[in-house]
């Protein structure tokens, strides 16, 4: 069993940065990749960005050159800085680590870019 918890969502202007935080739990020993996803309303969740135990990062076309994931492995922790917010950014960003047959989800964080 692997917990997420992500913390560090909120209300930001537009151009405005934010730091996202997801703690993991559990059977963490089994964790290769971490993923950053979002799900804005009445769309599909999709990916932001992941990254491997290693370092290997991989970014959705729409965070490449604004946001940043990055890991501490001993910390157990995953981070998604986010710069040059908009509009459309905004989304519940949820935490993700697939391991084996199964996926792991936190419970998300709500990130709002508005004026």
């Amino acid at each position: 069993q692997v917990q997420l918890v992500e913390s560090g969502g909120g209300l930001v202007q537009p151009g405005g940065s934010l730091r996202l935080s997801c703690a993991a739990s559990g059977s963490i020993f089994s964790i290769n990749v971490m993923g950053w996803y979002r799900q804005a309303p009445g769309k599909q969740r999709e990916l932001v960005a992941s990254i491997t135990k290693g370092g290997r990062t991989n970014y959705a076309d729409s965070a490449k050159g604004r946001f940043t994931i990055s890991r501490d492995n001993a910390k157990n922790r995953v981070y998604l800085q986010m710069n040059s917010l908009k509009p459309e950014d905004t989304a519940v960003y949820y935490c993700n680590a697939p391991v084996a047959l199964r996926v792991y989800w936190g419970q998300g964080t709500q990130v709002t870019v508005s004026s």
